[in-house]
């Protein structure tokens, strides 16, 4: 992808973030602050105070919001949706450094909420995404019992499986099986 570290950082931390919801067939693993806080710290979101309850509210909107975007029919829904999430938030982009990272650009208003931020900063990404004509790239898990969404990042736009080592995996040994027992 021509995408530079942080857009690639932005992406994963949509993916991380969506697949935090109980939509990609999984259980909630985003149900209160500690594990908010604990996403935040993880995935090293910078400028966040304190959490409350309304920024656990504010993320788990924007990660519906978010998983909407990648289960989208087409191109064209996909950017009406984006559009609105985008329409929400106040865009201010400004250049930055900090804890170690070279410089780069953040889109969230100094002061946001860490809804906001996240919106903005990941929004973005995702635009620039859909900009850049690579849509099919937001992909759901091709696994039947999967449905955790992933950035196709291979070359030739051929990723199918969430993660190789289990999904992947997992259906390549079923499929050697039937073929066996045919």
């Amino acid at each position: 992808m021509p995408f530079g570290h942080d857009m690639v950082y932005s992406l994963a931390t949509v993916v991380d973030l969506v697949n935090t919801s109980p939509s990609t067939g999984g259980e909630d693993s985003l149900t209160d602050l500690e594990q908010l806080t604990e996403f935040v710290e993880n995935r090293q979101v910078s400028g966040v105070g304190e959490l409350g309850e309304a920024d656990l509210g504010q993320v788990r909107a924007l990660r519906e919001a978010l998983h909407k975007v990648f289960t989208a029919p087409d191109q064209a829904t996909a950017v009406i949706r984006l559009n609105t999430l985008l329409s929400g938030t106040r865009i201010t982009p400004r250049l930055t450094e900090h804890d170690g990272h070279a410089l780069h650009v953040h889109y969230f208003a100094p002061g946001a909420s860490l809804g906001e931020h996240l919106s903005a900063d990941l929004g973005v990404a995702l635009a620039h995404l859909l900009v850049e004509g690579e849509w099919e790239r937001l992909r759901t898990c091709s696994a039947p019992d999967c449905g955790h969404v992933f950035v196709d990042e291979s070359r030739n736009r051929s990723r199918v499986y969430c993660d190789s080592r289990t999904c992947g995996n997992r259906m390549h040994v079923a499929a050697y099986r039937a073929r066996r027992r045919a």
